[in-house]
């Protein structure tokens, strides 16, 4: 429910032009942990490669990612974000944050402390069950929108 809720907000946006909400998310990682095989984000995401092949060939071609060799020295080539990705990236962040500016206008500092608290809970338990944890800031709180 809380994902239709923010597919809901996210149609709000009257310029168009936002990214796709796989985009969104493989480029959120992408941006996370720096540099990411095919299999790592499908690892990240619990997908099957060719999956993730065709979402991320999508933002090659749109010139959102580009295909750089491991930092590591591994074999594997991995995906990096352009200068062209985090700007659509923080872009599409800020209509995220706006609208949830709109649903929060009328919430005092406090519920919305609870709620970052308790959504923060959730999705870590989430993560725990699937095994999949996400990457989060060193200072800890919520990840972003």
């Amino acid at each position: 429910m809380l994902v239709a809720r923010h597919q809901v907000m996210a149609r709000r946006d009257p310029a168009g032009g936002r990214l796709e909400k796989s985009a969104y998310l493989l480029l959120t990682r992408i941006e996370a942990d720096g540099a990411m095989s095919i299999g790592q984000l499908a690892e990240a995401f619990g997908l099957d490669t060719s999956t993730v092949n065709r979402q991320t060939a999508a933002l090659l071609r749109a010139g959102l990612a580009e295909r750089v060799a491991d930092p590591d020295g591994g074999m594997a080539r991995k995906l990096r974000i352009t200068s062209a990705g985090k700007d659509r990236l923080t872009a599409d962040r800020a209509v995220h944050l706006e609208g949830l500016g709109w649903v929060l206008a009328d919430w005092t500092p406090r519920e919305i402390g609870q709620f970052e608290d308790v959504l923060t809970r959730f999705n870590r338990s989430i993560e725990a069950l699937e095994g999949r944890e996400w990457p989060r800031p060193e200072s800890g709180g919520a990840s972003g929108a």
